[in-house]
């Protein structure tokens, strides 16, 4: 009878594993209904592992390099043979998003910025191209992102990961239809900001995540994140918004298909 129930199933008498992320002991891909394999940094045979895998995951997100491994630090072919391996791994039908991606000013050099906007962009071009749902990295960037999504024309699917911004950008992002997706960093204290987000976000276009092993949710802090503690992130968020958890719940499940399981 648990409100979680289609997103969370117990396999043991104190262990939940969530579907959609496969990391460790608490979150093992094996029987977990949904799950996805993430080929992350820039190289070309990581992307075409990915691509390549199929049967061992039902669904695959690509990660294109954003911040981690930036395309700026390679030589321009190198940067422009990344993208053409990208874009042609991302025709792939069981590849459902590009990203990460976008923008990061809280570590970068001067001609950073410039740069990642360059390859955000570029990663715009690919999700729209390949009709795939473009997930969002935004880190002290706000104004920049949201402005660089309208010059492109952001794809259908547009998911913002790890929602860092406040109610005003909330609002925004809702008038424009993006996903608000939530970490475990709406339960901290001085996360007022997230939580007038969560308020107003309309609850179709919400998301929960890990950002697994980071961002644990109180009262667990400070100890390694993983998909098991999702419901109390759900909780956190239902309580908030003063409504019952499992519409929450089953809002969360019904947009997680229509964003990256259609």
């Amino acid at each position: 009878d648990s409100p979680f129930r289609g997103l969370w199933r117990p396999e043991g008498p104190d262990t939940w594993r969530c579907a959609g992320e496969a990391r460790g002991r608490h979150g093992e891909a094996g029987g977990v209904r949904r799950r996805h394999s993430a080929g992350q940094g820039c190289g070309a045979n990581g992307v075409r592992y990915s691509a390549l895998q199929p049967d061992s995951w039902n669904r695959i997100l690509i990660i294109v390099p954003a911040v981690v491994s930036p395309l700026w630090k390679l030589a321009a072919p190198a940067a422009g043979h990344v993208l053409a391996v990208l874009g042609f791994g991302a025709m792939h039908p069981d590849v459902r998003a590009i990203g990460e991606t976008g923008l990061d000013y809280f570590r970068t050099d001067s001609d950073g910025p410039t740069q990642q906007e360059e390859s955000f962009r570029a990663h715009i071009q690919i999700a729209k191209a390949t009709d795939k749902a473009l997930v969002i990295h935004d880190r002290d960037a706000h104004d920049d992102v949201l402005r660089i999504l309208a010059a492109e024309g952001a794809p259908p699917r547009t998911v913002f990961h790890c929602f860092p911004g406040d109610g005003q950008m909330a609002r925004t992002c809702a008038e424009r239809g993006y996903v608000m997706s939530f970490a475990g960093n709406v339960t901290f204290k001085n996360a007022t900001n997230l939580r007038e987000a969560v308020a107003i976000a309309p609850r179709e276009l919400i998301l929960v995540e890990t950002d697994a092993p980071f961002l644990t949710p109180m009262p667990f802090r400070g100890k390694a994140n993983a998909p098991y503690l999702i419901p109390i992130t759900l909780a956190a968020i239902a309580a908030v918004r003063d409504e019952p958890l499992e519409d929450l719940c089953q809002a969360v499940d019904a947009t997680f298909t229509r964003m990256f399981a259609p």
